[in-house]
């Protein structure tokens, strides 16, 4: 018999909580790529737009609360923990303190839905190192599967769009466009992982759930130099396109965030909403998954798919994302060659 799990691990991105925290945080996020450090005071000035303090340390604790209450009520009994990838608390920390409460084994659920690597195969990364970090005695971690095709994300998404469309003007309703959008990457990462297949399919389904035939899939925050390419096309030029055609209302349905990141304030909440001002649109944002309570109980019923080895539950045309992700899935974006001292 396999060695039963004796906790369980939220494991997020983190963001920062006061101002001070902002370049910290960005230089942790940004460590080992690519980016001129004017781009990197350029995304601080959203955060500081916003007091320098991101939603998703926040939203995380209210998901772990509820999680709590459910897996209580419901069982498994199993200790909740969090660790982050770039701020407090991290994960490395976190993985002392289980280690410290004699944790051996844990389930771990990273609030990432879609394959990609920085949604994925980074995260196992992060395990092994913090791992490695904590030294001898660190509880062994396995990650639980994808969830884009589980019923309980589309089910809550679902209601996230009609809650959105319900706020739409009932004359214009019937004709207001929905665009989901998610995080570019570049296009190089996405050719070698499920990311957008992925993404097309959540919206499908979304989409059938409330009964639209017509969608959009927008891209949003890309952050990489001009001359690499990254997945198109931005939502502010897909608002400029359906202004042209005359269209009056849109809903925007971030789908690939799980919770109120940066990305989704600033780029949605302030430049989307700006510009959709601008252009005579009438522009309903809908809400993140969050803790909504069949998104925590979604968490629950994927941990006793994994304590009863019963198979993977699924809707939807593709697979379910492995348990265990096979050698060389996902892989790092490929980083350009150092130049040599002179």
């Amino acid at each position: 018999m396999p060695e039963p799990y004796d906790a369980f691990l939220v494991l997020s991105f983190g963001g920062p909580e006061k101002r001070d925290d902002v370049i910290p945080f960005l230089e942790n996020v940004l460590r080992g790529r690519n980016v001129p450090r004017e781009r990197m005071l350029e995304v601080a000035e959203h955060y500081y737009h916003f007091g320098g303090r991101s939603p998703i340390n926040d939203q995380n604790r209210q998901l772990i609360a509820e999680l709590k209450r459910e897996l209580a009520e419901h069982g498994p009994n199993l200790p909740v923990y969090w660790g982050n990838r770039n701020w407090d608390p991290f994960l490395v920390d976190t993985l002392r303190e289980m280690r410290a409460a004699g944790v051996r084994k844990a389930l771990a659920f990273v609030t990432s839905a879609f394959s990609s690597y920085s949604g994925c195969r980074q995260y196992l990364e992060d395990i092994e190192r913090a791992r490695a970090e904590v030294g001898l005695g660190a509880p062994d971690v396995e990650k639980l599967r994808g969830f884009f095709n589980h019923p309980g994300f589309i089910e809550t998404m679902t209601a996230r769009v009609e809650d959105a469309l319900s706020r739409v003007a009932p004359e214009g309703r019937a004709d207001a466009r929905l665009i989901y959008t998610a995080h570019s990457i570049p296009s190089a990462v996405a050719d070698s992982s499920p990311y957008i297949a992925q993404i097309q399919e959540a919206c499908r389904l979304v989409s059938a759930a409330v009964g639209r035939d017509a969608w959009t899939l927008a891209y949003q925050s890309r952050s990489g130099p001009p001359t690499q390419p990254w997945l198109e096309p931005d939502i502010l030029d897909v608002l400029r396109q359906q202004s042209g055609e005359g269209v009056r209302d849109v809903v925007l349905v971030p789908i690939g965030f799980i919770s109120d990141h940066m990305e989704v304030l600033y780029d949605l909440d302030t430049e989307a909403k700006d510009l959709a001002a601008t252009l005579g649109l009438n522009l309903v944002r809908a809400t993140t998954a969050e803790s909504h309570p069949r998104f925590v109980k979604m968490i629950r019923e994927m941990i006793v798919e994994r304590v009863s080895g019963t198979p993977p539950v699924t809707i939807g045309a593709l697979p379910p994302a492995p348990d265990f992700c096979p050698a060389g899935c996902c892989p790092p974006p490929r980083r350009p060659a150092a130049r040599p001292a002179v």
